[in-house]
C-alpha cells in the first residue's frame, strides 16, 4: 500500500537528522525536506498506478483529473511531531470523486498510516472502517462530562487566542481534553474510541479527507460549523449525540464566528 511505502521512507529519514526546510503560513508552520520527498514519492507512484487520476497534495503537487477521481494527500500530517521525534504523525491518503473540495467531494477510500507505531487505519465507502484487520465501530457515547475531547490549534496567534478562549470554557465540562497535533490521527482516534469527540478549526482538505471516511464508516458523523461544510470553518467528529451537544456549546460560547470576521486570524 502506498501509505505504508511513504511511511517507511519517512521512518527511515526520521532515524537520521531532520531540520526545518521552510515555513508556510507562519514561523511555526514548518515543512521538512522529508515532507517534500514523501509527497513526490506518492505523486509519482499514483501517476504510474492511476494515470488520469487527479492529485491534491499539501506541499503543492497537483494534477487535474480526467477520470473523476482525485487523490488528496498529506505526506506527513503532524510535521511538528515528526520534527521533534514525537511518535504521533501520519501519511494520509484519500480517493475522492466529484470536485476535490470539502462539502463537494465524496470520499471513496482512505488510509492513514502512522510509521512510528505501524498502525494502519483504512476505510472504503460502504465497506467499513478498520485498524489493521479489526473492524471499527463507535460505541454509545458517555455523558459529556465524562467524554474525552480532542482538538487542535491554528498556526496564527490571533486564532490561537480565540480557540483558547473557547477551550477554557469547555474544559470544566468534559472529562479532559487532548491535543495530539495530528488531525488525521485524531479522527482515527474517534473511530477507535481512544477519544469520544473531536473538534477543530482551520483544517485543510488533506488534513481530514481520509479521516472523514474512517469516522463515518465506523458509525460516526462528520459535521461542519455555522452552516459551512466540514473543514476550514470547523469540523466535528464523533457519535451524533456528542457532536450535537458540543456544537451547541460552541455556538453558545460564540465560537462559531466566521474566520473572516476574526481580526488577524490568518496572520502570524
Amino acid at each position: 500500500m502506498l501509505a505504508r511505502e511513504a511511511g517507511e521512507h519517512i521512518a527511515a529519514a526520521r532515524a537520521g537528522h531532520v531540520e526545518v526546510h521552510a515555513t508556510k503560513s507562519s514561523a511555526v508552520d514548518v515543512v521538512t525536506a522529508v515532507d517534500k520527498e514523501s509527497e513526490e514519492l506518492l505523486f509519482e507512484r499514483l501517476g504510474q498506478l492511476r494515470p488520469g487520476d487527479g492529485f491534491l497534495g499539501e506541499e503543492g503537487k497537483a494534477r487535474e483529473s480526467t477520470t473523476g477521481v482525485t487523490w488528496v494527500v498529506d505526506p506527513i500530517d503532524g510535521t511538528v511531531n515528526f520534527l521533534y521525534n514525537i511518535p504521533h504523525y501520519a501519511v494520509s491518503i484519500a480517493a475522492v470523486t466529484g470536485e476535490a473540495k470539502p462539502g463537494a467531494w465524496q470520499v471513496e477510500a482512505g488510509a492513514i498510516f502512522n510509521p512510528a507505531t505501524g498502525e494502519m487505519f483504512s476505510a472504503a465507502r460502504g465497506e467499513g472502517s478498520y485498524l489493521g484487520d479489526q473492524r471499527l465501530q463507535i460505541s454509545s457515547p458517555p455523558p459529556m462530562n465524562l467524554a474525552l475531547l480532542a482538538t487542535g490549534f491554528a498556526y496564527s496567534s490571533a486564532m490561537r487566542r480565540e480557540q483558547a478562549r473557547v477551550i477554557a470554557e469547555l474544559l470544566p465540562e468534559f472529562r479532559d481534553i487532548r491535543r495530539f497535533g495530528t488531525a488525521s490521527l485524531d479522527l482515527a482516534s474517534v473511530a477507535t474510541g481512544r477519544v469520544d469527540v473531536y473538534f477543530e478549526r482551520t483544517l485543510m482538505p488533506w488534513d481530514h479527507a481520509a479521516g472523514e471516511l474512517v469516522v463515518t464508516e465506523a458509525g460516526g458523523v462528520i459535521e461542519g460549523l455555522g452552516g459551512q461544510p466540514p473543514g476550514r470553518e470547523g469540523l466535528f467528529a464523533g457519535h451524533p449525540e456528542l457532536v450535537a451537544q458540543l456544537k451547541s456549546r460552541i455556538v453558545a460560547l460564540q465560537g462559531d464566528t466566521l474566520l473572516s470576521e476574526i481580526p488577524g486570524w490568518g496572520l502570524e
